[in-house]
């Protein structure tokens, strides 16, 4: 039960960090506004800055990394 409980939630949050690329590469994002709903606004919300957070950890982290190298 937990181990299927932790798939879902990394499977969650490795959408959320994909949802979170593709706004910073093409500027594009779900339309929140559109859901009527403010609760399920509020927690969509939280999904996609849960992305953007796990993100830049990424990148910090990455960037510290030997393995890794910025090109320009």
């Amino acid at each position: 039960m937990f181990g299927r409980l932790a798939h879902l939630a990394i499977d969650a949050l490795l959408i959320s960090m994909c949802l979170a690329g593709i706004k910073r590469s093409t500027g594009l994002s779900p339309a929140l506004s559109r859901l009527s709903n403010k609760d399920i606004r509020q927690l969509a919300s939280t999904f996609l800055e849960t992305g953007e957070w796990a993100m830049d950890f990424a990148v910090v982290v990455m960037g510290r990394s030997s393995a890794f190298e910025r090109r320009r």
